[in-house]
């Protein structure tokens, strides 16, 4: 009999979820991990980015009060205890996890995990080596942040998010951020909320290219509206080390530029962690440089499946978990309930980013006609309230049935407001479905109902 009947690989929100589904389901269960419980996610990703943004956007609050007849003096940032209570949330939560693989009697192996065949796993440690079998594996091992191969991205100050995450006992005059992605905005807001000069780099023409156009146009407008520099279509061509610091070189419309930070973040996105994970003479078919899996996530070889960053073009940990607990359902024979097509996705900027589904010019490309509806949040009374930055809900239905197809929202709390939306796509429900639920006044939410009332409009004539 094999030690267990799953063995996961990888102790990150995809593997944390398929491995305490597994044992729920009755599967002897252990995960192979070397380093923290929570992986990138919990230690090094979502919730420090977030702890951070919650600090400075306090600090900013305070600051920014006189609005509201709030004023204060000498505020003070402690970029040491910023950290620390970034460490304090990440360490609460993984092991919290650590409690839950307990109390589940799940088996947490500390060490790197490699595939031999198979049905078996090497676990190298400080210990040495052991061999486990297993019904049954998942790797679940992540994404690391990617380099691409510019000269002087190993130059002291330069940095992905992993190493800025890491901390500084003090507060950069300066830095540059080349990617204007969701890493990079994130990694923008924080630094710009504390009072740091920043400059942000993007190859594509406008930030945040891989979503609809106005959220990237307009996030700009209120960047620069706070003093952040931001160059686009811009093509890094080196960094170099000057005696202002650091300076990074760049191409814009052919055209030289050059921009100078105290410290430089490469923020371009992230690769499948892969390192390790098979053995000699063991290879699975890829996808680039993902692996290919089946839509039952099995690879190509036999019991070995894959979830999460290694194998989906979506790298989002909440997608993470629910393929992990899919993975598990199927393996047991039990229909999973969870539509994996509808993926939501969240940006913590002020103010905060949310979509789900498709774009107009997604659904133009796919041939699908659709209307949208639109709501400017100037009047709402939660915007007012707060002096908020021009905020907007865009609202996507199909033309001949009125089933809500996605929607974009630039406003406070859009981030909790945006499972409404997956829940009505998941459903197929109507913009008139939708326009149903009576929405609370003041909230930022109600500006959904006009939005709706827009799209309705829309769709009816």
């Amino acid at each position: 009999m094999n030690n267990y009947q799953l063995l996961v690989i990888g102790a990150g929100p995809g593997g944390y979820a398929a491995a305490l589904r597994a044992a729920k389901l009755g599967l002897r269960t252990a995960v192979v991990e070397n380093r923290e419980a929570g992986g990138t996610c919990l230690n090094r990703g979502c919730v420090p980015t977030k702890t951070l943004l919650h600090s400075s956007r306090i600090y900013q609050d305070i600051c920014s009060g006189s609005h509201a007849g709030i004023t204060a003096d000498s505020v003070q940032i402690d970029m040491g205890a910023i950290f620390a209570h970034k460490r304090q949330v990440s360490e609460k939560l993984s092991g919290g996890i650590l409690s839950l693989f307990k109390s589940a009697k799940v088996d947490f192996i500390s060490g790197t995990g490699t595939i031999v065949d198979a049905n078996t796993v090497r676990v190298h440690s400080a210990e040495g080596e052991q061999i486990y079998t297993a019904d049954d594996i998942l790797i679940a091992t992540g994404s690391v942040p990617a380099r691409p191969p510019i000269p002087g991205l190993d130059l002291p100050g330069v940095m992905t998010s992993d190493e800025l995450l890491n901390g500084c006992d003090h507060l950069y005059r300066s830095i540059v951020i080349i990617g204007g992605g969701v890493i990079g905005v994130e990694f923008a807001t924080f630094y710009n909320d504390l009072g740091c000069e920043v400059t942000i780099i993007e190859g594509l023409d406008r930030l945040l290219p891989t979503m609809d156009r106005e959220l990237g146009q307009n996030l700009t407008l209120i960047l620069k509206k706070r003093g952040v520099k931001i160059s686009t279509g811009a093509l890094v061509q080196s960094v170099e080390q000057t005696g202002h610091g650091l300076t990074v070189r760049y191409s814009a419309k052919e055209m030289p530029g050059q921009a100078e930070g105290e410290a430089v973040l490469c923020a371009i996105g992230r690769k499948p962690c892969l390192d390790g994970v098979f053995g000699e003479g063991l290879q699975p078919e890829m996808n680039g440089r993902s692996i290919r899996v089946d839509s039952n996530f099995q690879t190509s070889i036999s019991h070995v499946y894959a979830i999460g960053d290694v194998s989906s073009r979506i790298q989002l940990a909440h997608v993470a978990s629910a393929q992990g607990t899919a993975v598990v359902d199927l393996l047991c024979g039990k229909e999973n309930s969870v539509n994996l097509e509808i993926v939501p996705s969240c940006i913590y900027s002020r103010p905060e980013i949310a979509v789900v589904g498709m774009t107009e010019q997604e659904a133009k490309e796919a041939q699908i006609p659709v209307k949208s509806g639109k709501c400017i949040l100037f009047g709402n009374a939660k915007t007012v309230i707060m002096d908020g930055d021009r905020c907007f809900m865009k609202l996507i239905a199909r033309a001949d049935n009125h089933c809500i197809l996605g929607a974009q929202l630039m406003c406070e709390h859009s981030t909790d407001m945006i499972s409404e939306i997956a829940q009505a796509m998941a459903n197929h429900m109507t913009a008139e479905q939708l326009a149903q639920a009576m929405r609370p006044h003041p909230t930022f939410e109600e500006a959904m109902a006009e939005a709706l009332n827009d799209l309705i409009e829309k769709l009816n004539h």
